[in-house]
This record gives C-alpha cells, structure tokens and sequence, in this order.
C-alpha cells in the first residue's frame, strides 16, 4: 500500500468508522457489501466540500420540499445515486452516479479482459436474450480470469505456439490467465454487464426508478427529470462530439435502428419499453447528436396511487369509473409529460374484466391487467409499401370485435377512423396532445384529421390533464378539467359541453360542479339502466358509494395496480345500480 493510499484509508476511517455505531442498519449492510461506496462516502465526498450525506433505502414524494437535499440511495447493488447541491450552479442540483472503480493503476486490466473473451468467443455469443447474453459474458469472463487473495502483476510477452489473436497475449500466471482480485473480479463482472448487456454509461441512470428522463443536448453533461428532486445536472456525460457520435451510433444499433447522416433521427424503444428519441449529427441539429429517453414504468400507477398523488380526487375517479365501465368514448388530453399515457392505463382497470379489448400504439406503453386483450403494434419502414401504421391497424380493429379500443396517442388521420368505430358501437379511449376542449375540437375538425364537426359528440367525455407548479416551484400533474360533450348546433357552429369538473387551483381541490346536472350520469347512463327521470339520483349515490371504495383504497394504501384491478372488479358487483 503506498503512502498516499494509507493516507485515503485513515481519512476514510475518520469521515465513516467512527459513526458506525450511529448508522442505520441498511447503511451497515450497504458499507460492508458495497467498498466502493465506503470509499466515497469518505473521501470522495470530503472533494465536493458538503457535509456528509444521509441514507436512504427508499425516497418518497415528501422528500420534494427538502430545499438543499444532500442524500444517497440505492437503485440496486452496486449502484447508488448522490443528490446533492451544486456549488456552481443555484438552478439545479447534482445527480452523482456511485459505483465501483478500479485504482488508476489496474485500468488497462479492463482493456486486456475484453480482449481476451473477444478472443473466447465462440458460437456461444447467439445468445437469444440479455439474461442468457450476460451468463455468457460472465463464463467467458471466468475462463479468463483467475482470482487471487491478492493481485498479481502479468507481462505481455510474444507466444510463437499460436497464431492469430490469441496467440499474441500471454500472460505470466498459470494457464495463461489474468490474476484478479476477487474485488477487481466483481468490478470487471459489473462493467462487463453495463456495457455489453446494459447501455453503458446510461445504464445506472436506467435502473433510477425515480427517473423519468434522460436528456443529452450535446457534448457536456446529461440531464435528468428526478420524480422527486425534478431537473438534475447529472455528473457523467461527453466531452466532445466524437465521444458522443460514437456512443449515439452505438445506441441506436442496441434498439436495432441505425442512426445515419442520410436518416438522422430515430424513434425507437429500449428493451425495457422506454422510448428514444435520438438525433444523429449536425445537418438538424445545431449542438450536433442528441438524445432523449422517456422512462418506461415497469409497474402501472394505479388509480388509487393517482388520487394520493393529487392527480385526482376519489369522487372524480369514482365518476370516471362509471363512464369507463358504461362503455362512454373518453379522451385523455394534455401537454407533453402532463401523465396523459399513466392516466389512460390507470383508468383501463375499470373496463369489465371479460372485455376484449384491442390497443394500438407506436411504441408499447399501456398495460392492461386484463385476459383478453390484443396489443398491436405499427411498422415504419424506409419503404411505404411495407408500412403499417396507425391508421391500417385501426381499421383491422374494426373487424376483431373489441369491447374497447385503446388507442395510444392520435396524431393524424387515426383520428377519423377512431370515430368511425365510436359511431358503430365501438367505445375508444385515448390520449390526445391539447390543453382545452375547444382545442381539442379545433385540432380535430382541421387538417390533417379532418373529423366532421357534426361526429364530435359521439366524443362524450374529454379529460383535461396537465403538469402545474405550486407557490414552492414543485411540478404537479393534475385533471384540471373533465367535460361531458353534449350537442353540436348548425346554425351557430357551436359546441355544447358541460364541465363535469374543475380544479381549483389555490386550495388543490376539485369541484364537482355537474352534481345534479351530468347529462351522461343522468340522461346516458341512468336511462340505459332503466331509470326514470324522477329516479337519477341513485346514480348520483353509486358515484359516492364509488368514491367512498376509492377513498378506504387509497387511506389503506392499496397501490399494487393488478391488486387494485382485483378488488375494484370484486367491488364493482356490489356497487352497481341496475334498476330491477
């Protein structure tokens, strides 16, 4: 051990041991497992010149009033995240990614293991998934390696007995193998999977469950939106646009989609579901390569989660279980990131179990809890006559007899077969970029969709959703409005349309301003069950038996999304109203 590397170790000891005794046990558990992030809670830390972080093992939505947090939590073995204040900068907080590293001094080991399990491969390498690619990194990276209780120097030297590759490395260990550590095996085992079966630098920014998005604007550092701590400057990105060429060429072959100067931008998505947006040299963008990638949830948010959330409140939830249940045709409509798609699967719980349902979308993001359910997909191509879009998978859904159609965003013509199938009995749900009725109307009837005003009310509800910021600078996302659509007058080229709902922006509450007069509780729904007008307000009692289910969900914490589905469907059997 050297002199400066004893130094490191006591002022480690001095900046960690001594706490030992104070730490909470998941912190213990994480030290002993986990040296690297010893090491920087120690030394690395005493660098950036804070004060000692807290640990984590979980971060929660409270978190986000903390005005300077200075944190560490884990995102899984033997990665750990830093949020932490940025001294340059009083915009945005740092994003310090934590996981192993090698000493200065065993850097070049990483190049020569690469070298030689590219020298193992063999047929071995047609793995069919990641989890099998990764077994056969890891036996390569075995066959090897030799570990040792201590590291050990090689020596390169010339090996007249083979030809080719292989022969031209020998090292001076038993077998011809690189001595590791058994701490240096694990380091190399841990790079291996990042970069060979993960996404290289991105990968720990991957598997932050608490990341929404990754944005790359060009050479410098990457950027991420944090659920919790919102803009972040995050500490790894590219010094020059060789770097960042290079890596965005490789991304975009990862998703199978290659990124050219002739076709510079790629829309694709990751294995894990998130989508990518990457665009490829400087001929469209003046900064050169960038990227985006939108998180895909692993696990839906369900409605329950919505509403202790803020998004909604139960008696709105409990209105749009109803409509969705009834069949109602429903729109969820908002800006970019407002939660429009997280909102839309939410809902799809309250469609009646036994449905068939058929959902289309350009990149996979809704998730059903249900049996019964088609999940399509469009195909672009380079060449028209092989593309299959939107509008082509619409029509096919025509003829496979859904209950539902979900169809993931409308852009375009879609838009006009999607009425066609409200108009023949086919309820469609789907999200839709406006911020208001009237512009969701407006985009509708004009080019390129072109629907007639005359078919927008067979649209009976339209959900209006969008990311708001309180007194504090916090992002929220909330339903600012839910609309009933109600009658279309000629004369006047007029649309009639009640606002069943209305958040209230100072208090953060929502006024359920239809009570008593919803034309699709009272004239659609209670009349198709058979009630009178003199008896519509038992619909009115289902809704708050309804809310009062969603109320004890949420106060019991019930967020698991198919746990959700299960009781809300037991649920549903007792709280419905049919008139006998």
């Amino acid at each position: 051990m050297t002199k400066n590397e004893s130094l490191q170790k006591t002022t480690l000891q001095a900046r960690v041991e001594p706490r030992a005794n104070t730490m909470p046990s998941s912190l213990q558990d994480a030290l002993k497992r986990n040296p690297h992030l010893r090491r920087y809670m120690g030394i690395d830390v005493n660098k950036l010149g804070i004060p000692a972080p807290k640990f984590y093992p979980t971060l929660s939505r409270e978190m986000r009033g903390i005005p300077d947090p200075n944190m560490i939590y884990p995102v899984g073995d033997p990665i750990f995240i830093h949020v932490c204040p940025d001294r340059t900068s009083k915009v945005r907080k740092m994003y310090h990614v934590i996981e192993p590293r090698l000493p200065p001094s065993r850097e070049k080991l990483f190049d020569k293991i690469e070298s030689r399990i590219v020298a193992n491969i063999d047929e071995r390498i047609q793995a069919e998934n990641q989890d099998e690619k990764l077994t056969v990194l890891i036996e390569l990276l075995d066959e090897v390696c030799d570990v040792k209780e201590s590291g050990q120097e090689y020596e390169e030297k010339e090996d007249s007995s083979h030809t080719g590759f292989r022969g031209r490395l020998s090292f001076g260990t038993k077998h011809g193998k690189i001595p590791l550590t058994h701490t240096e095996y694990e380091i190399a085992k841990y790079y291996l999977q990042r970069n060979r079966v993960g996404l290289g630098i991105l990968e720990p920014l991957i598997k932050d469950p608490y990341i929404e998005d990754i944005s790359c604007d060009g050479v410098g550092p990457i950027f991420v939106e944090h659920k919790i701590f919102q803009s972040l400057v995050c500490d790894i990105g590219f010094d020059n646009r060789d770097d960042l060429d290079s890596f965005a060429l490789w991304l975009s072959e990862r998703c199978g989609k290659q990124a050219t100067h002739r076709s510079p931008i790629v829309d694709t998505v990751l294995s894990d579901g998130s989508r990518l947006n990457l665009v490829y040299g400087e001929d469209v963008s003046m900064k050169g390569t960038n990227f985006t990638i939108r998180k895909f949830s692993a696990e839906p948010i369900s409605t329950s989660r919505l509403i202790s959330f803020g998004t909604m409140d139960a008696t709105l939830a409990a209105y749009l279980w109803i409509l969705v249940r009834e069949g109602m045709n429903l729109f969820v409509c908002g800006e970019t990131a407002s939660g429009k798609t997280t909102t839309l699967t939410a809902l799809t719980c309250f469609i009646k179990p036994a449905a068939k349902i058929v959902s289309i979308e350009d990149t996979p993001e809704v998730q059903l809890p249900h049996e019964n359910w088609v999940r399509e997909m469009t195909r672009p191509s380079q060449r028209d006559d092989s593309s299959i879009g939107m509008f082509e998978l619409l029509k096919s859904a025509l003829r496979q007899r859904p209950n539902y159609i979900i169809v993931g965003e409308i852009r375009g013509i879609e838009g006009n077969i999607a009425f066609q199938a409200m108009m023949t009995g086919h309820p469609v749900m789907s999200t839709f970029h406006s911020s208001t009725v009237q512009k969701t109307i407006q985009r509708f009837t004009g080019h390129p969709i072109l629907v007639p005003r005359t078919h927008m009310t067979n649209l009976n509800a339209i959900l209006i959703q969008n990311a708001v910021y309180d007194s504090n600078g916090q992002m929220k996302r909330r339903v600012t409005s839910l609309n009933e659509l109600v009658s279309y007058n000629p004369a006047s080229d007029s649309f009639g349309f009640i606002e069943a709902f209305r958040w209230i922006p100072g208090e953060d509450k929502f006024l359920f301003r239809a009570e008593g007069n919803s034309y699709l509780l009272e004239e659609r729904i209670a009349r198709s069950r058979g009630y009178t007008e003199s008896e519509t307000p038992v619909i009115y009692e289902e809704l708050r038996d309804r809310a009062n289910f969603l109320k004890r969900m949420t106060e019991s914490k019930v967020f698991d999304y198919r746990e959700f589905f299960r009781r809300s469907v037991e649920a549903d059997k007792q709280l419905t109203r049919v008139k006998v």
